[in-house]
This record gives structure tokens, sequence and C-alpha cells, in this order.
């Protein structure tokens, strides 16, 4: 029975399907719902600057340099938040943590509102996009509480639907600067949008949220977590998923512009695309590596990831801008499939180690869940600074060659190591022991993580 103070539940087995058929379910769908809301207007603030930055014209004073470099910085801050993120849902619990990240998000869309004209300075702009970063902590935070809710069996899917749900908010606050600009309206029209709906997301979560007492306290699981190698590693991988889709997020209107010389209406109208298809297939994602495997799912993925950027680096270097469109989309929908296969493999990885150690029932679930919860945030927060380096990337490549061409490459064998990796790590089988050899004495049972 699940007993509850206030908004804690102080009991809670998502792995008993009794316990999750008769209640467990419907609790974990509602703070699914809720955590979704408020990551996506995080994601919608964090990513704010890849729009206002199309509406900073020849006025401002702003370099393509210094737009890229100002959208870095953001991107930078907000991998970096996630890791105090992580450790908050422990401290002060899931429902708790979610009301106050919502409410600091206020702090970066009032500041943008005050600053935002012509003859600001650009350490001005810098300073007040440093402060847009705290939206990227409320993915860190949210993907550690709702794995918490769901069994393993469901993880692929919650945490595809939370992150996929979060990641709209790309493409939704593009949209929403498509419609303004269209329109002939300003960036501060934009920033009055969100100011409100800010507020209502921190309502709704606490009026509708809970937090588990299982998860508060356990600030030690952060430490275990780092010590794991399979968490630097996954972090790795999701450089190359999240990390792509996250800094493609900032950076693809500029492209546009910069490259193929769109005005800020014309860029408008495609750099949401790609985000909200990248966002739409993350669960997805997620649900093929439910069924057939993360890693294997991963491995593909990248190997289509390469693909794609390859014939971006033609579409490039022949300035054909229909090839160039349509090859970033695909790769922005690869990218988002990606996310949900890589963050499905994390618990499974954790899970299959609990097996290992000789753990078994609710203790190797328990363990799993730890473990996992903890090293999403660490994941997350290395994972997001690929959106730095893509950033940074392309804002050297345009320096030095006056387009986008040396980054793609780059990308291109960033790639192939992430497939590398992926298959020596969690697909290469092990070597075969002779027939009839007698196992070391001390040798520990081998690890299976083709399925997670």
């Amino acid at each position: 029975m699940t007993a509850r103070s206030g908004r804690w539940i102080q009991q809670w087995d998502p792995e008993d399907e009794t316990f999750w058929n008769r209640t467990g379910e419907r609790i974990a769908r509602r703070n699914l719902l809720y955590s979704v809301l408020s990551e996506h207007i995080g994601f919608s603030v964090w990513t704010m600057w890849s729009v206002l930055v199309l509406f900073m014209g020849p006025e401002y004073g702003l370099t393509p340099a210094d737009k890229f470099l100002l959208t870095s910085l953001v991107t930078l801050v907000g991998a970096v938040v996630r890791v105090p993120y992580t450790f908050a849902v422990a401290i002060f619990g899931g429902r708790n943590w979610t009301v106050v990240s919502a409410g600091l998000l206020l702090v970066p869309t009032v500041a943008a509102f005050a600053v935002m004209e012509p003859g600001t300075s650009f350490s001005t702009f810098l300073l007040v996009g440093l402060l847009a970063g705290v939206g990227g902590g409320n993915f860190a935070s949210s993907m550690t509480n709702i794995n918490a809710f769901f069994p393993l069996r469901k993880k692929g899917w919650a945490l595809g639907l939370n992150a996929g749900g979060g990641n709209i908010g790309v493409p939704v606050i593009q949209l929403a600067a498509l419609a303004i600009i269209g329109a002939s309206g300003g960036p501060r029209v934009l920033l009055g949008i969100y100011i409100p709906l800010i507020v209502v997301a921190a309502v709704l979560a606490a009026r509708y949220m809970d937090n588990l007492a299982s998860v508060k306290n356990d600030t030690g699981a952060a430490k275990d977590a780092a010590r794991e190698a399979h968490t630097w590693i996954m972090s790795f991988l999701y450089i190359g998923t999240f990390g792509s889709f996250i800094g493609y997020s900032f950076a693809f209107g500029q492209v546009l512009q910069n490259q193929f010389d769109r005005t800020p209406l014309e860029a408008a109208y495609v750099t949401f695309i790609g985000p909200l298809l990248g966002s739409l297939i993350r669960p997805v994602g997620g649900r093929l590596a439910d069924r057939y495997g993360g890693a294997r799912i991963t491995l593909w993925n990248f190997v289509a990831m390469g693909a794609a950027t390859s014939v971006l680096i033609v579409a490039s270097m022949r300035e054909s801008l229909a090839l160039f469109t349509v090859a970033f989309v695909v790769l922005f929908v690869l990218t988002g499939l990606g996310n949900g296969s890589t963050y499905k493999m994390i618990p499974g990885i954790f899970q299959a180690k609990a097996y290992a150690l000789g753990l078994e029932g609710e203790a190797a679930a328990a363990y799993g869940r730890r473990l996992s919860g903890a090293s999403m945030g660490l994941i997350g927060a290395v994972g997001a600074l690929g959106g730095v380096g893509i950033n940074l990337a392309f804002r050297q490549s345009f320096l030095s060659y006056g387009s986008g061409t040396g980054a793609f490459v780059a990308f291109l064998a960033c790639y192939a190591v992430c497939f590398a990796v992926t298959w020596a790590v969690y697909l290469r089988r092990p070597a075969a022991r002779p027939a009839g050899a007698a196992p070391a004495q001390e040798e520990k049972p081998q690890l299976s993580y083709a399925e997670v």
C-alpha cells in the first residue's frame, strides 16, 4: 500500500505488477505529464537565443562569430547546471524541485525582455544569455525523477516520451518566433508569451506532482555513478546524439543565414522542422530500444547519422540549399532517434550489472534505479557539451573557410568513433573460452549488454 504524507509517497515499487496495475501506473503517468510540461518550457527558455539571434540584424552590431559564441556559452551553462540539478532531486524531492526549477525560468526570460534592443552591449547579451542556461538543467532533474517512477520494462518509452516532450520546446519556440517575425513583431513579444506560461507550469507541478521518499537523501548515488566507467562511455555516446540535437538546434538558422544568405524569416520557415521531427521521434527510439535493444538501435543510428553528414558535406560544397536542408532535417530525425535509444541503454546497463553482482528481484531493480537515475544527470551534462562543441566548430569553420563544411567533416569523424565505441563495448561478443578450460578462480560473470 502506498502511504502518502503531504506530497510525499513513502513506498514505491513499480516492478511489482500488482502495485503497478492498481495504483502505480496512474500516479507515474500523472507525474510524467507535468514533468514534460515543465521540461518543455525549460527547453524553450534554454534555446530561446537560437531564435533571438535571428531578430538581431545589423543594427545590433553583432558579427556571425559573435552570435555563434553567444549560443555556445548558453549551451555550456545549460550543460554544466545539469549536474547540480540531478543532485537536487535527491535533496529536495522531484516534485519540489520541479516547482523551484520552473520558477527559476522567470529570471532569464524577464532579463532578456529587459535588454533585447539595439544599443545593448555584446557583454550584456552574453551575461543575460548565460542566465538562460538554467533551462537546460530541467532536463536532468526531470529524467532522474521520472526514471524512478517507472519499471524497467517501460523505461524506454517513459524516458523517451519525457525527453521528447521536453525537446519539443525547441521547435515550439522557433515556430512562435516564425509567427512573430511574420507578423512584424519584435523579440519582446515572444518573451512576453513565455512569462505567464512559466508561472502556469510551476503552479501545476506544485498541485499535481509527487515526491518519492525512496529517492530523497541518496546523494551518494551520484558519487557511485561517477566511479562507473559506463557512465562516461554513455556520456560520450550521448554527445553524439543529444549533443548533436541541441547543437544543431542552436546553429541551424545561423548556418542558413550565413552560408546561404537566408533572411531571418526565410531561415525561420525551416529551422523548426528538424528539431520538431527529432523531438517527436525520440519516444520511437525508446520504443525500438525496448523491443530490439538500445545498443543495436544506437549502433545503426550512428551509421545513418554518418551517411546524412556525408550528404551535408556534399551539399555544402555544391552550395545546394535544397539538398542541404533535406539532409539536415534527416540528421535531426536521427539525433532524436538516437536520443531515445541511448537513454534506454542506461537503466539496462546498470540492471545487467546488478545481476552480474549476484543481486536478484527488488534488490537488483533498486540497484539499477539508484545508479541509472544518478548517472543520467552526469550523462546529460556531458552530452550537452556536444552542443557547445558544435557551435564552436561552426564558428571556427566560418572564420576559416566561410562555410560550415569543415565543421561537418569533424562531426563525421565523431560519429565514426561513436559507432566504434558502441560496437566494442556493448555489442562485441567476448572471446570464447577454449573447450574444457576451467574458469579462473576469481573470474567475474560476463555482462551481456546486447539487449540493453
